[in-house]
């Protein structure tokens, strides 16, 4: 009786321990830009060899997503998980939404502003090699 017992406990505990762990990642308000958003807390997506951080940010909020992959750069990488959307153009791809949330430069001069450890990328996602150490973002700009 005692087994039956400390086994229907232990499994209890143990599904505590699920729904704790699963709720105590960052989560941002779905309000503002993060009401179109497609993920509203830290996410993994994607299969692969290779990982890839990258940071969303909107407003005050931001997102951290770990995308693995096996693709070459982070804008296939992006793609491949349908994180990013946009327009190919004679510069690469123009990312207009992040995330599910669209940043239109026609509409209201917003864009998709992308940054290798904080500093302003000199190439466009497309044409960025994926670097495991280092940290990208992708972050939502007015102009």
């Amino acid at each position: 009786m005692k087994t039956k017992l400390y086994s229907g406990v232990s499994v209890v505990l143990a599904i505590l321990l699920v729904f704790c762990f699963a709720s105590c990642g960052k989560k941002v308000d779905k309000t503002g830009l993060w009401e179109q958003a497609t993920y509203l807390s830290d996410t993994t997506l994607g299969k692969g060899a290779k990982t890839v951080s990258v940071e969303v940010k909107a407003e005050d909020q931001s997102v951290l997503f770990t995308v693995k992959t096996d693709e070459k750069t982070v804008g296939a990488a992006l793609l491949a998980v349908d994180l990013i959307a946009g327009d190919n153009s004679a510069y690469g791809l123009y990312v207009k939404k992040v995330n599910g949330i669209t940043a239109d430069y026609d509409t209201d001069k917003a864009y998709w502003a992308f940054y290798l450890n904080g500093e302003y990328a000199s190439t466009g996602v497309d044409s960025t090699d994926i670097d495991e150490n280092v940290k990208y973002s992708l972050v939502y700009t007015k102009g």
